[in-house]
């Protein structure tokens, strides 16, 4: 754990502001969900909570599925973090923060699909190796909870209405499955 300098003091209500930089640097948006821990030395932790982090077997499950169909290397997300990962090594991608760009196509709540002559969105900025093919989001009761995508190397990014469809499903099929 990393000492930051920063002391508040807890108002009457039993509210404490998180400082706007570590909201950023760890971007946390207003009404994102936070899991409280305590410690038995007396520290209380927080930490983002995501919805899809329980899924990470089954998200892997369906990684393995569609690499396995289509080939391509298959990534499931949360809105911050690659939390599956099929068709590349494991230690490429998975627990790395997504890439500015592919966080903000996340809340265009649309699909995205590489075209010829645009610069390549990676998949996190802490590897450049893979870049997003193909992506959809997971959307559950109006939120954005992450995306399914096709990850690939500069120069195989090309992709067509199979792969387009294939993560359509399998995002509605996500999002409708966490709302259950």
């Amino acid at each position: 754990m990393k000492a930051t300098g920063i002391v508040r003091r807890i108002d009457d209500l039993g509210r404490v502001v998180i400082p706007k930089e570590i909201r950023r640097t760890m971007r946390i948006r207003e009404g994102d969900p936070l899991e409280i821990y305590t410690d038995k030395d007396g520290e209380v932790i927080f930490k983002k909570y995501s919805l899809m982090g329980g899924l990470s077997d089954f998200a892997s499950q369906m990684c393995e599925t569609l690499n396995k169909t289509t080939g391509r290397v298959c990534v499931i997300t949360d809105r911050d973090t690659c939390i599956a990962v099929s068709g590349a090594p494991r230690r490429d991608l998975t627990e790395k923060r997504l890439g500015e760009k592919l966080e903000s196509m996340l809340e265009n709540r649309k699909i995205y699909q590489y075209q010829p002559g645009e610069t390549p969105v990676p998949v996190s900025d802490e590897s450049e190796k893979y870049f997003v093919i193909c992506a959809a989001p997971i959307l559950a009761e109006g939120d954005v909870l992450g995306c399914v995508l096709f990850a690939g190397e500069e120069g195989s990014l090309q992709s067509g209405e199979t792969e387009y469809k294939l993560l359509q499903t399998m995002s509605g099929f996500l999002g409708r499955h966490m709302e259950g």
